[in-house]
């Protein structure tokens, strides 16, 4: 009789408990290649010329659900309507796929989905910015089906810090705790990657249901402001909340960090802004990729996140947020959506259960948005829907 290897096992795994993946921008791929021509980038088709992310590979990765983000630019002039643009994407995925996408709006939708054998589908905001320091907008994307709203993305917003900007407000503002409340109240998750920590920690003293990372590592292992640290981890358990890793390799790989810094600077000394992609900034970047080869990423380097993460905060309260197509590079064995059999295999082989690779995949993500339905009933029943301004909170 022929044993069973890990990935074989892995794969045994997810038919039963797939992913609930937490992040994928697979919408703003869809937007900034063909503006929304989804017959251009049918993901009935193999993509994988363009995309990280398409049917038949999502259906290999053992994906049972996933969070859609609907990220829009904060330097958006008109963030909301291109929020709803990007709404409105998803809807036009569902409508085209529904033997394989089913929309989800609920832990029992997820469920339902997985009975079926179809992908839940639920949408995430990616920064505040998309509601426009307005609390009926929130609520508005809300009853369009928006389940979770990161509550910065890159940059600050009005009422709340970010990681990778100059300190604002210094964490939350009164209005930006309004609007945490008004989150709980409505049901919608939230999200807490991309903030400072100052954020994440007046967040987590406001927030009265679960929050989430839908797609943040550790910083104890990788020290980059995007992931979460240590301290913040250890509150994970009290709050009832989840941190979904992810796998952007200057996210999870020291080396990368100091790699992606070493190119910017050279950028910067060469007179172009770091992300720039003219023709002569590429040239200025090839040229330093070839004198300094990219640090690469593995799918060891993210499970060594989730071993140190599985020791500060508990298995409980875990999850992955792989942020497919929104990352240029991707680790080695986890280049697409197809790859997360291999990392269940990793962890197989480094210890983990049955029982608690189940919570990592499918069953914390599940809890956590039941427990976030739970809270807004209570909360519904015993307090109004809020029309606080930023301009009476904050002055």
């Amino acid at each position: 009789m022929t044993a069973v290897g890990p990935l074989e096992t892995a794969r045994e795994l997810l038919r039963e408990f797939p992913v609930v993946d937490g992040h994928n921008d697979l919408p703003w791929a869809l937007r900034e290649q063909v503006r929304y021509d989804l017959d251009a980038r049918d993901i009935a088709t193999d993509q994988s010329a363009h995309l990280h992310t398409d049917l038949a590979r999502l259906r290999a990765g053992g994906v049972g659900a996933q969070y859609w983000s609907v990220y829009v630019r904060s330097d958006l002039p008109d963030a909301v309507p291109a929020t709803l643009e990007q709404i409105d994407c998803v809807r036009q995925l569902l409508a085209r796929y529904p033997q394989t996408l089913a929309p989800a709006l609920t832990a029992a939708d997820m469920e339902a989905a997985r009975s079926q054998g179809r992908i839940a589908s639920l949408m995430g905001a990616e920064g505040g910015h998309s509601i426009a320091n307005s609390l009926a907008t929130l609520r508005a994307l809300y009853a369009l089906g928006v389940r979770y709203m990161t509550l910065t993305h890159n940059d600050n917003v009005d009422w709340a810090d970010s990681a990778t900007d100059e300190p604002g407000v210094g964490g939350l503002s009164a209005f930006g705790r309004e609007v945490v409340r008004e989150m709980n109240r409505e049901g919608m998750l939230v999200d807490l990657s991309h903030v400072a920590a100052t954020t994440m920690r007046d967040a987590l003293d406001t927030s009265e249901a679960p929050v989430i990372f839908s797609h943040s590592s550790s910083r104890a292992v990788c020290d980059h402001p995007r992931n979460v640290p240590d301290d913040v981890l250890e509150r994970l358990p009290s709050n009832g909340g989840m941190a979904m890793v992810t796998f952007v390799p200057k996210f999870v790989l020291q080396a990368a960090v100091d790699w992606t810094a070493a190119a910017d600077e050279n950028m910067r000394e060469h007179g172009f802004h770091h992300l720039a992609t003219t023709p002569e900034a590429m040239k200025v970047h090839r040229a330093f990729e070839e004198r300094t080869p990219r640090p690469v990423a593995t799918v060891s380097t993210v499970a060594d996140h989730l071993d140190h993460m599985r020791e500060v905060a508990g298995v409980d309260h875990l999850g992955i947020g792989g942020d497919y197509d929104g990352t240029a590079f991707t680790p080695d064995g986890l280049s697409d959506v197809s790859g997360y059999p291999n990392l269940i295999a990793e962890l197989l082989d480094r210890g983990w259960s049955k029982p608690d690779l189940a919570k990592l995949t499918w069953q914390n993500a599940v809890r956590v948005l039941g427990a976030a339905e739970d809270v807004a009933r209570g909360l519904q029943a015993t307090r109004a829907p809020s029309n606080a301004t930023i301009e009476s909170l904050d002055g």
